[in-house]
């Protein structure tokens, strides 16, 4: 007998019946069944757990108390200390101004002069100049071109604009802000008194 006959009749000897077979496919459909559920139970399982750890999460940081935005604008960290010079170096005679009451271009002018309004000032050096002129440069706004630079509170239409409606006394003074502003001591121009909350 030959090679591939005495092969034939091996794998015919073990193949497996039709009987075997369909048990054999029953038992795979099982197996696939049991895994499939299983990868579902830990896929459902997973969801969960990281459902319940966000809302932990979320529920803990609803929980803490969130920090007055003091100023008008919310400052990014790169323009802190320059916030903080100019509050150091203009809030301790008067009361700090937002930079977006003025133009740019009136900032830069007090900048750079050293009479400020009738009162001698030692001017600004850099570095503490530069980080405070990003700081007033990049919260204010724009000057149109048909206008004139404005150094009083009274000829910004930048501080019009951003009290409508409010009837305000003739000279604004940079005093009279707290009238409205309970907290423009500290720089809050956010926190007013009851009458315009």
């Amino acid at each position: 007998m030959s090679i591939f006959v005495k092969r034939k009749i091996r794998d015919r000897e073990n193949r497996p019946s039709y009987s075997n077979r369909l048990v054999l496919q029953q038992s795979a459909e099982r197996q696939f069944k049991r895994q499939f559920f299983g990868l579902l139970l830990v896929i459902v399982t997973w969801s969960l757990a990281m459902g319940w750890l966000l809302a932990l999460a979320t529920n803990a940081q609803s929980a803490t108390p969130t920090a007055e935005i003091g100023t008008v604008d919310v400052v990014p960290a790169q323009y802190q200390l320059g916030q903080e010079l100019y509050l150091e170096n203009c809030s301790t005679c008067h009361i700090g101004l937002p930079p977006a009451v003025f133009p740019t271009q009136t900032w830069k002018n007090l900048l750079q002069d050293s009479q400020h309004y009738g009162a001698q000032l030692k001017p600004l050096v850099d570095p503490p100049r530069i980080l405070v002129w990003k700081y007033l440069s990049t919260f204010s706004r724009v000057k149109r071109d048909d206008e004139e630079t404005p150094y009083r509170l009274n000829d910004s239409r930048y501080f019009k604009a951003l009290h409508p409606g409010v009837e305000l006394p003739r000279p604004v003074q940079l005093g009279s802000c707290v009238s409205c502003h309970q907290g423009a001591s500290d720089y809050n121009f956010r926190r007013l008194t009851g009458e315009w909350k």
